[in-house]
């Protein structure tokens, strides 16, 4: 978008806040770059130039604004919409993969060259992939300095810099302020709360509608792993350097995220991994839109615009319990992934006392005995099947995961059919226009509204809802009254 200046120019007159992550606009009278909706007085169209990502705005040598805090805004949707290598390579780079692996191991991961990558990176984003992952260190090290008490060197260190020097120059050029400075401007209440324990907000384009995110994802919960506790979903999280503990609370304007990490390395990574699992960098308004130009869903979209697909923050995790409740109620399923989490699971302390075992790994899984499972013989096939595949690395499910790749992959393994596929596709790989029309809620509620109810006739009608039929499965489960359609109280 940051190309058609026209357009970029009328975003940023009117403030408009549904823009921000897609570009940012960079003032060549001040050197500093704003997100569209920066409250400041626009500046004049002739001296705006506009760049797609804060790390080309850097790159450019300007300076994040201190009014509009560009690096806090939403991510791009574009990088949940695609499945091609620089979406691809986005979504590792927010996993922070180039800080822990390097361009090689990002490269090594996508099966590209270092040198198509780069290539590609820089013509779409103006920036490489190193001054993409040093944009987001300086975003996390910013957290860091404002939101806890660590020493400044090992903010730095845990913000992924190679060195104190390197982190102090980087501040002091992002922001215009040393590591100091930022901590002595933060709001008091900001690095409020329990020892150790990092609080802060996570952004979102609105609308969004919290009832059938949150409630699916605590009315699913597995006992041990998740819970609903006082208006919070808690999980536990399994992270490359160690482990954590989340609290997501839905508020009016933004998340509020509580994290207890073990490995303070850890923090972009997990608030990568909590952003993709309450899908906020969706367009809601792009996604409405479309939908509500079919009348049958206009009346659905129209009382709750801004649903999200609830996903997940490990998808091998999400691909067992697809398996676990395959042709089973969602309380049976919860039943059968308690017990391999009791049976199977690491150990954690959870000082609120809720939450005792991170879910087992695939490796931790491999030596399963099938005759411990309490399931019909070929879903036992199916299970022991998908984790030794995952386990081997002969299948990956992750951020860089290609759909239809990984689609067809999942369909080739034992007891895999569509709604399986599709589900994972959905919820875990993060694929906006993957459709379940064979599943039971989303025909009966089709039915309800005079849509085709066979799977066959409705994936044609629903051709119309492309690229965003996971969120129109939303709209239709959530004429149900099932638990999953309503936010805990």
């Amino acid at each position: 978008m940051h190309t058609d200046t026209e357009r970029c120019v009328r975003a940023v007159q009117s403030k408009d806040a549904r823009f921000d992550g897609w570009f940012y606009t960079a003032v060549l009278t001040t050197g500093i770059y704003c997100r569209p909706s920066c409250p400041a007085v626009p500046p004049k169209p002739r001296h705006m130039v506009f760049h797609p990502s804060a790390a080309a705005c850097q790159q450019a040598g300007f300076r994040a604004c201190k009014r509009c805090r560009p690096d806090a805004s939403p991510g791009s949707p574009e990088w949940n919409v695609r499945a091609d290598l620089v979406a691809r390579a986005m979504r590792l780079i927010a996993d922070g993969v180039v800080d822990r692996e390097g361009v090689t191991g990002l490269a090594a991961r996508l099966g590209y060259s270092t040198r198509q990558i780069e290539r590609q990176l820089l013509a779409e984003l103006g920036a490489g992939p190193l001054a993409l992952a040093r944009a987001q260190r300086a975003r996390t090290a910013r957290l860091l300095v404002e939101t806890t008490g660590l020493p400044m060197a090992d903010v730095a260190f845990a913000a992924g810099f190679s060195s104190v020097r390197a982190f102090n120059d980087t501040v002091r050029e992002v922001f215009a302020l040393s590591p100091s400075e930022l901590r002595a401007r933060a709001p008091k209440h900001a690095a409020a709360g329990a020892p150790g324990v990092i609080a802060l907000r996570l952004p979102f384009r609105a609308p969004l509608h919290p009832d059938n995110l949150f409630g699916h994802l605590a009315a699913t919960a597995v006992p041990g792993v998740e819970e609903w506790r006082e208006g919070s979903y808690r999980r536990t999280l399994r992270l490359p350097y160690g482990q954590g503990i989340v609290a997501l609370s839905p508020r009016p304007d933004h998340i509020a995220c509580r994290l207890a990490l073990s490995d303070h390395r850890d923090l972009t990574v997990a608030i990568s991994r909590c952003r993709r699992l309450l899908d906020l960098d969706a367009d809601p308004v792009a996604v409405d839109e479309r939908l509500r130009a079919d009348p049958a869903l206009a009346p659905l979209v129209d009382k709750a615009p801004g649903r999200r697909v609830p996903r997940t923050a490990d998808e091998a995790e999400f691909a067992v319990r697809a398996v676990l409740g395959q042709q089973v109620s969602t309380a049976a399923a919860r039943t059968h992934a308690a017990r391999l989490v009791m049976a199977h699971g690491t150990p954690v302390d959870d000082p609120e006392g809720g939450l005792t075992h991170l879910f087992p790994a695939p490796e931790e899984l491999a030596a399963l005995d099938p005759d411990t499972l309490a399931m019909p013989r070929t879903r036992r096939t199916t299970l022991t099947t998908l984790v030794r595949r995952l386990a081997d690395g002969d299948l990956r499910l992750g951020a860089d995961s290609d759909w239809p790749k990984t689609r067809a992959a999942l369909l080739a393994l034992p007891g895999f059919g569509p709604w399986t596929a599709d589900v994972i596709a959905m919820r875990a790989l993060g694929d906006p226009d993957a459709f379940l029309p064979t599943d039971l809620g989303v025909r009966r509620a089709a039915r309800a509204l005079g849509l085709p109810s066979t799977p066959a006739a409705l994936t044609t009608r629903a051709a119309a809802w492309r690229p965003w039929r996971a969120y129109a499965v939303q709209y239709l489960w959530a004429t149900d009254s099932h638990p999953i359609n309503v936010l805990p109280t």
